[in-house]
């Protein structure tokens, strides 16, 4: 008889996280899923096999602690997916986003650090999988965007690090990039956001990718399209095109 899957999830609290945790919940995998807020957390995990921690992402030690009870509580993960992250406007010229900047590099850069490292060890006996969600925003500097742009561009090329890294030991990296997916994160936007995925589509689409062990993939198709379009366009006219794009709001993440 097949054990049930373990799955550890960072960001389970709301979004594409949570539809994640109920996505392989509801196939009866054992979860451990770890956020900031309890509250979501507690809700998230309702009716599910799930094993709770209260943790930050950019808090390394937290994330020790988290990986450490899971490995004792349920054992080697078969996949971890990091899914925290921080989305919010910011401004290069305003003193008061500098630890906006930080606090976005710190969550969607370092965070993947933190979620992963704790787990690689043991999972080289298992041939699992480590998945992590980055953004097409990463494809090309957005216009008020600059710190979530950067972030996601490093967590595309660190994810590509790691996958080399660990392709010797089985242990798969799969990194996801998706464009817009119906979550609090983007409710604030006060732009059209073509191809909007509902975070349950998403979280279909991010597990199928992870039973591929699919290296890097872009969801939906048409924003892949889309991404490699943005990625081959002159500087001239990709200036032209979104110097005056509407920008995200600013504001402290939350």
């Amino acid at each position: 008889m097949n054990q049930p899957l373990r799955v550890f999830i960072t960001g389970a609290s709301s979004g594409l996280g949570a539809a994640l945790a109920q996505h392989y919940g509801a196939q009866g995998a054992r979860l451990g899923l770890a956020g900031r807020r309890l509250a979501g957390l507690q809700a998230t995990a309702a009716g599910l096999d799930a094993h709770l921690y209260q943790a930050d992402v950019r808090d390394a030690a937290a994330m020790q602690h988290a990986a450490k009870a899971f490995l004792d509580e349920v054992g080697t993960p078969d996949i971890v997916i990091a899914a925290a992250g921080i989305s919010v406007g910011t401004l290069t010229e305003a003193a008061a986003d500098a630890p906006i900047f930080r606090a976005v590099m710190d969550a969607n850069v370092l965070g993947l650090v933190h979620t992963f490292q704790p787990f690689i060890a043991a999972m080289q006996s298992n041939q699992g999988v480590l998945c992590a969600i980055s953004s097409v925003a990463g494809i090309r500097g957005l216009p008020g965007g600059g710190a979530y742009s950067a972030s996601k561009a490093a967590a595309t090329v660190y994810l590509e690090a790691l996958r080399l890294e660990l392709k010797s030991r089985r242990i798969a990296v799969v990194t996801v990039a998706p464009g817009y997916i119906d979550t609090p994160m983007t409710r604030v936007n006060p732009y059209a956001m073509p191809f909007k995925l509902s975070a349950q589509t998403a979280a279909i689409k991010v597990a199928r990718c992870i039973q591929l062990r699919r290296g890097y993939t872009v969801i939906p198709w048409q924003m892949a399209w889309v991404a490699r379009l943005l990625k081959w366009l002159p500087n001239p006219v990709y200036d032209a095109l979104f110097e005056k794009a509407p920008r995200k709001p600013r504001g402290l993440p939350t």
